[in-house]
């Protein structure tokens, strides 16, 4: 663990990538904390706030919420943080836009990006996965499992807290069909922002596992402190 100056990882890759497989794996190996604007969005959508309510109907058809929303939940959500952590950042940005505004949080928060980790994988293999993927219905819980990969013990209930699990509103096919040409025409351009800070580097994997511990071996090889 380095000395109070925290790094961040940004996690990019489409819908069904494994990044959240990804990040949770890097915190159980480091000291580092996971920044999930999916998650965090949720949380805000169930507990009905301002934020969440306008954010909702944006989520429930694939489409991604304004940058304004989500730059003001991640600036609420970042600012009561521990940020001698090093942090993962799952599902942001998604956008030049909204790596540009980031890129002014971090400067006035005094935290260096540390590395950009771009996930790869197949569009009929990402609509596989996300169909058959299942997510705790526990607000401060929402473990993620797989029908096909990672089950539960129990069908249908979750193994931490045993809560019911729910398929997501936006994990339709239609919608995740949606989501993947939004994630092309939005998302993609940001390799070509982040080429040339030399932070950039691709991992393209089947099993997601594989990928973090490839994403672990150049984290330490830049010297992020973790």
């Amino acid at each position: 663990m380095s000395s109070g100056r925290s790094n961040v990882i940004i996690l990019l890759g489409p819908p069904g990538a494994g990044k959240g497989t990804i990040a949770s794996d890097l915190v159980d190996r480091y000291e580092m904390t996971t920044v999930s604007t999916g998650n965090i969005l949720r949380s805000a959508m169930k507990r009905q706030t301002e934020l969440g309510k306008k954010a909702k109907s944006y989520m429930d058809a694939g489409s991604l919420v304004p940058d304004e929303i989500v730059l003001e939940l991640l600036v609420s959500h970042i600012s009561q943080m521990d940020l001698s952590r090093n942090l993962i950042l799952d599902g942001y940005p998604r956008n030049v836009a909204q790596a540009r505004s980031l890129s002014t949080l971090l400067g006035k928060l005094g935290i260096p990006l540390g590395l950009v980790a771009n996930v790869e994988v197949d569009d009929s293999e990402l609509i596989e996965r996300i169909l058959s993927r299942r997510t705790c219905s526990k607000s401060d819980c929402q473990a993620v499992y797989n029908t096909r990969y990672s089950p539960t013990k129990q069908p249908g209930i979750c193994d931490r807290c045993q809560s019911p699990l729910i398929t997501r509103s936006d994990e339709t096919e239609e919608v995740i069909q949606h989501r993947l040409r939004v994630y092309q025409e939005q998302t993609q351009p940001l390799l070509s922002h982040y080429k040339s800070t030399n932070l950039l580097r691709h991992y393209s994997h089947k099993d997601s596992s594989v990928i973090a511990d490839l994403v672990a071996k150049d984290v330490e090889k830049i010297n992020v402190e973790i």
